[in-house]
């Protein structure tokens, strides 16, 4: 941390409140609250989440347990990642909940294949990922180019899917408490803990494609966990995989005249290692250090955002070669404590990323075209200090308070992408002509939230929450929310929320040496006139925000499970690349001949809706409430996703999607999985990257089409399990047409056919 930063009065107000004993107490007998939650969209509220009682004493569970029951909310339990494992990122599993696709950042398709986690079509960048409830940050140390995308694979890679416990996906109103970057939702992935007794396994798998051009995968992984001595356990877990690369003739049957075809999926080295001790001080309190590292390097496929003779050179000659690396190192260490007044937590993280690439492109045509060979770094700290306090109450009503804070400091330091030339064809940005530009920014945001989950009746629960963000760059921030649940009937319950969330630009946006350029083809007048165009970064952009708001019913009853959810976010302030038409004299620099450049800015777009429906419907078709065989079913289908001026979308995403899971358990030995996911038309932009209306197979669609999966477990004994598969069963092949929207929708590719199978032996 910078030694010559001081927090303000605020951050050290928030973190003494949260660090001294409360004055506040309430008799409450100690109760431990069962957190645990039902498979799928609309889990079965946990007993944890309603009002316990003992003697004359009840005590309902936290703002945050009760949240997570709320209709935008969906869990993978450690069964269905053992019943439906991924071949590599944790994305292919969480795609198959509601409300969830794997998009770009914008609507451009420029890295089609490094498609992220999309919540209701908010976009990447408005999803954010946490482990164990730590905020994960790497893919922020990647440049953010003109179309709002990031060449990187996202932060969902991080844990092998054996190490975790459960992953839960929270949408809507539920995730505003969160904070920056949760607007979309949050993906909160949670590993395993330490036992009571020494366990461990270790899982070897291997997914291997019919087709020979597109990449197989291989991974082993360990995990062990259990007690050193009396008061004192371990955890550690650790991971190799190598997803290959797709042949570069992948899709040459689409190539542009001489042109390369797009390329396919990239390939992907992981190395993962993370310890964990927990240290029992008491039966009241407890302290865990944790420390991790991985590494995650790329096997260059020919990605590239334009074709671009500089680009196509040196495409051919970097396959398979690793042209990026990330590497990411985190610590931690975390107190919990149980007290006669309640319970609390209050911990500190670091995150370090270091993100080496070979030099890339920066502007125009070629951006992120690799230009040379020599490789330059890109290093992201985090760090994040966070306490809360639940507090128990009786005033009035059964309630428990939640009073929590947290500070986080971001620096970046990146040179090489800070190192692009203000100067072209005579013409300069004034202020750019002198000396080296420093790559180095940084922001500080402190947060205080009160959230309190209220008994009305014992049917009736209200939570309303406030969080407050102060930003050193951009200014304050309220999120209020208010969520509700009513039990109309014992099997029928009523639930609905509104929440504000916001997310702050990033450090490349804000940051005012960051200097996009183009010669032409990006301006929004396809010249600029003669002189290029700027895009500058914007210490003066607001925060992104928006107003979600959700309404559903659920019904729950022996086994049968069914809900309905309506969502509708009101979203604003979205920051996009300038595209003015150059009219203003302060966009324009004039140069010899009546040549001139423009010059813009990152600004805050018009507002824009997403709206849509989630359902699902869980049917149990044999044994006691479907323990036999169960048929899962969900569907989203999205209303409107655009951009209220333009029209646009803010990014492409199905217009209906239907995942359908049947799970049967044969014996206690075997269970068979069939998956069936449907996905509707894919509508593109109907803008140009210059503003102008496309044209021709700019605007294909992507047509609908279905995947379908089988998958075997099969536990041989206590100490061996064997799982077996076919993903895309009926081969249905999808190809990337095109890298930048000239074939429209038609911008990833969908792996065809393979077949998988691992082998876990456990102690």
């Amino acid at each position: 941390m910078n030694p010559k930063y001081k927090p303000n009065l605020l951050a050290t107000a928030i973190m003494l409140a949260l660090s001294a004993p409360t004055a506040v107490y309430a008799q409450v007998t100690e109760i431990t609250l069962d957190e645990a939650a039902a498979s799928g969209e609309g889990a079965t509220p946990a007993e944890g989440t309603r009002a316990l009682e003992i003697g004359e004493t009840r005590v309902i569970g936290t703002a945050e347990q009760e949240l997570k029951q709320a209709p935008g909310v969906s869990v993978i339990t450690a069964d269905d990642i053992q019943r439906h494992p991924p071949a590599n990122d944790l994305s292919e599993l969480i795609r198959r909940m509601p409300g969830v696709n794997l998009t770009g950042n914008s609507a451009s398709g420029q890295f089609g294949n490094s498609r992220q986690i999309d919540l209701r079509g908010m976009g990447p960048e408005n999803t954010l990922i946490l482990i164990d409830g730590k905020p994960v940050t790497s893919r922020n140390s990647v440049r953010m180019g003109r179309s709002g995308e990031r060449n990187g694979r996202g932060d969902s890679n991080w844990v092998p899917a054996e190490a975790i416990e459960r992953i839960e996906v929270l949408r809507g109103p539920a995730a505003a408490r969160y904070g920056s970057g949760a607007a979309g939702g949050v993906v909160n992935i949670i590993t395993k803990a330490p036992g009571k007794t020494v366990s461990g396994s270790v899982t070897a798998y291997t997914n291997i494609p019919e087709n020979n051009d597109e990449g197989a995968t291989r991974r082993l992984s360990f995990n062990t966990a259990g007690p050193l001595a009396d008061s004192v356990s371990f955890r550690v877990y650790g991971n190799l995989n190598k997803t290959d690369a797709d042949d570069a003739s992948l899709n040459q049957a689409y190539a542009a005249g001489t042109n390369p075809g797009p390329a396919g999926r990239e390939g992907v080295r992981n190395k993962d290692l993370n310890a964990l001790l927990r240290f029992d001080l008491s039966d009241e309190q407890t302290l865990e250090l944790e420390s991790g590292f991985s590494r995650q390097g790329n096997i260059y496929a020919g990605e590239r955002a334009q074709d671009h003779s500089t680009t196509l050179t040196n495409t051919s000659a970097l396959l398979g070669r690793e042209t990026n690396t990330m590497y990411r190192q985190t610590a931690a260490v975390t107190h919990r404590g149980d007290w006669e007044f309640g319970t609390s937590q209050l911990g500190l993280s670091y995150e370090n990323t270091r993100n080496r690439r070979m030099a890339e492109a920066l502007a125009g045509g070629p951006e992120t075209g690799i230009s040379g060979q020599d490789k330059s770094t890109s290093e992201l700290d985090n760090y994040r200090l966070f306490g809360e306090l639940n507090l128990p109450l009786e005033l009035g009503f059964h309630q428990t308070l939640t009073v929590g804070g947290e500070y986080i400091r971001e620096e970046l330091d990146d040179p090489y992408s800070n190192g692009q030339a203000a100067s072209y064809g005579g013409i300069s940005v004034p202020r750019f002509t002198a000396g080296e530009r420093s790559g180095k920014s940084d922001a500080d945001n402190y947060a205080l939230y009160l959230e309190d989950n209220i008994e009305l009746t014992p049917d009736w629960t209200l939570t309303p929450g406030l969080r407050f963000d102060d930003n050193s760059i951009f200014g304050s921030n309220w999120s209020p929310s208010l969520n509700s649940s009513y039990r109309l009937t014992d099997t029928v319950t009523l639930k609905g929320g509104v929440a504000k969330a916001f997310k702050a630009p990033n450090l490349y946006q804000s940051n005012p040496n960051y200097v996009y350029f183009t010669k032409g083809n990006g301006c929004p007048d396809g010249s600029g006139g003669g002189g290029g165009c700027y895009i500058l970064g914007n210490q003066n952009l607001d925060a992104e925000t928006s107003i979600n708001k959700e309404l559903g019913i659920a019904f729950d009853d022996a086994g049968w499970v069914a809900g309905l959810t309506y969502f509708h976010n009101d979203y604003k302030n979205k920051v996009v690349a300038g595209m003015g038409d150059g009219s203003d004299p302060s966009q324009v620099l004039p140069g010899a001949g009546g040549t001139y450049a423009e010059v813009y800015q990152w600004v805050n777009a018009p507002k824009a809706v997403v709206s849509g429906w989630e359902g699902n419907v869980t049917i149990p078709l044999l044994g006691n409430n479907g323990e036999t065989l169960s048929w899962n079913n969900n569907f989203t289908y999205m209303i409107q996703n655009k951009n209220k001026t333009t029209g646009e979308p803010l990014s492409v995403i199905p217009k209906y999607t239907v995942n359908s899971m049947l799970d049967w358990t044969v014996t206690d030995a075997l269970d068979l999985s069939l998956i069936v996911t449907h996905y509707g038309k894919q509508k593109p932009r109907r803008l140009t990257s210059q503003g102008s209306a496309a044209t021709g197979d700019a605007l294909r669609a992507r047509d609908p089409y279905t995947l379908v999966g089988l998958g075997a477990n099969y536990e041989l004994n206590d100490n061996w399990r064997f799982a077996a598969g076919i993903n895309n069963l009926f081969d249905k092949q999808i190809r990337r047409e095109s890298i930048a929207g000239g074939e429209g929708a038609n911008n990833y590719n969908e792996p065809g056919r393979a077949f998988y199978v691992s082998a876990t032996t456990s102690f």
